[in-house]
Parts: C-alpha cells; sequence; structure tokens
C-alpha cells in the first residue's frame, strides 16, 4: 500500500529528523529474509520476529520503519538499524 505522497513528505525520523522514503521491494525482501533467519533486531534490542509487509527507511538509509495496516510505526524504539546488516542492498 503507497502512501499518499503529501502524507510522506512530512514524515521524519523521530530521532534524526531526516526525511523518509518508502523501502523498496528488494530492501523489503533481504529485510524479511533476515527477519525469517532471525537475525533482526530494532532499536531496542528486541528480535523482529514478524515479517514486514511495508516500510520506510530514511534518507540516508540507516533506519527502518515500518508500516502496519497502512500506519507508519514511528516510535524510535521500534526502528531497525541497518548496521546490523553486513550486505544490506543499495
Amino acid at each position: 500500500m503507497a502512501l499518499d505522497p503529501r502524507f510522506l513528505s512530512i514524515l521524519c525520523c523521530p530521532v534524526s529528523k531526516r526525511a523518509l522514503k518508502p523501502l523498496s521491494r528488494a530492501r523489503l525482501g533481504f529485510l524479511n529474509d533476515a527477519v525469517r533467519a532471525s537475525t533482526v533486531h530494532n532499536v531496542a534490542g528486541t528480535a523482529v520476529n514478524t515479517i514486514i509487509a511495508d516500510a520506510l527507511i530514511s534518507d540516508d538509509d540507516k533506519v527502518i520503519y515500518r508500516i502496519d495496516d497502512g500506519v507508519p510505526v514511528l516510535l524510535p524504539e521500534e526502528g531497525i538499524g541497518t548496521t546490523q546488516f553486513t550486505d544490506f542492498p543499495a
């Protein structure tokens, strides 16, 4: 489900205040493969065990935020840092 571009234009990372953009299908696939392998943790250190249907990523490609039922979950502790992946796709 695509977010309205006007809505997306006002969203930002709650920590860095950087703009957010949709996570590409390739990156989402990579992320979900890592979730299936039980190797993903959120910023709070909790394992991510649920497949992510859609997500946003900060424009510096450092933090991913899932979208649940069309609603971005922009809680700092729920973010997924990309530095935990050694080969995160560009």
